[in-house]
């Protein structure tokens, strides 16, 4: 199963766009950061990953400020010959994080 949850602030958010057959989209950068226990270590754990949101869920993420926190939930996909995974955000809602 591909299943994402990531809490996570907006770092970026491009302008909205319209797919060829007319869907809103929203390309995002977003930031996530904590710690985490691992072999009984807590580590410091930071990362940025590349999202997308489509819908009505893109339209509403347009309107969100930068540093905006949410729990994203999603799927995991590189772009069309790429190699980087993006996160398709499926549903969202506020986490303050």
């Amino acid at each position: 199963m591909n299943q994402t949850i990531l809490s996570a602030r907006i770092a970026e958010a491009k302008a909205l766009r319209y797919t060829p057959a007319g869907l809103p989209a929203l390309d995002l950068l977003l930031e996530h950061a904590s710690e985490a226990l691992e072999a009984g270590a807590t580590r410091q754990v930071k990362v940025q990953i590349r999202a997308v949101a489509f819908g009505t869920d893109a339209e509403t993420l347009a309107r969100q400020a930068i540093g905006s926190g949410f729990r994203f939930t999603g799927f995991l996909a590189a772009l069309r010959g790429g190699r980087h995974p993006v996160l398709h955000i499926q549903s969202f809602q506020p986490d303050p994080i």
